[in-house]
């Protein structure tokens, strides 16, 4: 990947100085006005505010010393950060570059804009992946390796006991996070190498070491023991991975029944502290679904539906899920005059079925409406409905308005849930 020249112009067009205390806290002033920007959304704003600041403090600064250093590292970060949520990849990998030139070793401490941030992003946006992304997880994991070595002071919670203090767990996720994505190039763009399985492995165990209440660890076990044909071992780390974070939500739905929840943790702190991202529960949805674990693949993508019912991936997911819920329970069906244990089957049967179509349907409008590009997926949705409609006959769901409304209103699982999704 070549290299990007960042957009930190010295704003005095030469190798001028600055004076010193004026222009530290002018750039500190707009550092913290380039935050609060992002935070309430307004990223054009904060863009121009974090590159007015590098502009002042890309040049010797009179006095400016450490803390000149440190400001204009945040400020870079900043940028690379803010251009990744643009979209403008070439620019985010240019500004975390500067930021690597800055602290090529990550020894600045976190708050001072150092740490191993900069090398993860780089090895998430590099362009040839492979060994360059292993490199730049490599430098990353140093420096949290370095970080977690180093401890944390201890401090007193509430009960006298003692937690770990200075963001030591943050960085404990962190590391195995990192680790994680090492084993994800291995597993795609390395997968060739003698030695993939074994750094595969040797990551996994550390990952799962470090940070054994973290799901992402396990999910990515999963994945390994899905390529090593290992189905068993694979089904058992997805349960307990989803094991660490499914109670967040049940909290949730305690608390809207008006019933009282455990005091610890409470829903929102095991949320932000355990629960998996968008993306990473809808690889989740996938893998539940390669192991035979439908069920519980519907349920999470019913759930990331309530977060966000825009997402074509988590509809097209959900409608395969009950797809295969509904094609397993088909099999099951023995010949001759159903029973009523058999006719019940056969109604939760075919409202899956019914349910899958809709769903279906909904990821392909979806596709049209947001220009979707994936077209295998497109195929696939396009396929397994024209495979419902030989079973269901075409347009008895979603074409017929009595029909749709009596299936949403019978009690069935699927509407019922993803009905409760949307009010959370």
């Amino acid at each position: 990947m070549g290299k990007h020249s960042a957009r930190g112009a010295r704003e005095d067009g030469g190798g001028g100085t600055r004076g010193g205390g004026a222009g530290v806290a002018t750039a500190s002033g707009l550092i913290t006005l380039s935050t609060s920007l992002v935070s309430r959304g307004e990223i054009e704003g904060a863009e121009r505010a974090a590159t007015k600041a590098v502009r002042i403090l890309d040049v010797p600064i009179v006095g400016g010393g450490v803390e000149a250093q440190t400001l204009l590292l945040t400020a870079v970060n900043l940028l690379g950060e803010i251009c990744v949520g643009k979209g403008d990849i070439t620019a985010a990998v240019g500004w975390f570059e500067k930021a690597v030139a800055l602290d090529p070793d990550g020894e600045i401490p976190e708050i001072g804009g150092g740490g191993a941030e900069k090398f993860l992003w780089l090895a998430q946006l590099s362009e040839e992946g492979g060994r360059e992304s292993v490199g730049w997880y490599e430098k990353g994991v140093e420096v949290l390796r370095r970080g977690i070595g180093g401890g944390g002071e201890m401090e007193m919670d509430d009960d006298g006991g003692s937690r770990e203090a200075g963001g030591l767990q943050e960085k404990r996720k962190k590391l195995a996070s990192a680790l994680c994505g090492i084993i994800e190039v291995y597993m795609t763009d390395l997968s060739w190498e003698d030695d993939a399985e074994q750094v595969c492995e040797r990551c996994i165990t550390e990952a799962l070491i470090v940070a054994p209440s973290v799901p992402e660890p396990l999910q990515t076990l999963a994945s390994i023991r899905i390529s090593q044909g290992r189905l068993d071992e694979a089904r058992k780390a997805l349960r307990d991975s989803m094991a660490l974070w499914k109670n967040a939500f049940e909290d949730d739905d305690d608390e809207e029944d008006g019933q009282t929840s455990s005091p610890t943790p409470t829903a929102e702190e095991s949320k932000g502290a355990i629960v998996p991202d968008f993306p990473t529960r809808i690889s989740l949805a996938r893998l539940l679904m390669e192991v035979g674990l439908a069920e519980d693949a519907v349920e999470v993508v019913e759930r990331l539906v309530g977060e966000d019912d825009h997402s074509v991936e988590a509809w097209y997911l959900g409608g395969w899920g009950l797809y295969l819920l509904g094609t397993t329970e088909s099999e099951k069906g023995a010949p001759g005059v159903p029973n009523g244990h058999d006719r019940v089957e056969q109604e939760k049967q075919r409202k899956a079925q019914m349910s899958s179509r809709e769903w279906l349907r909904q990821s392909l409008k979806l596709y049209d409406i947001l220009e979707y590009e994936d077209d295998r997926l497109k195929e696939h949705a396009s396929e397994l409905i024209e495979e419902l409609d030989k079973i269901l006959g075409e347009g008895e769901d979603g074409d017929k308005d009595d029909e749709g409304d009596e299936w949403e209103s019978d009690g069935s699982n699927e509407a019922d849930e993803d009905d409760d999704m949307k009010d959370v």
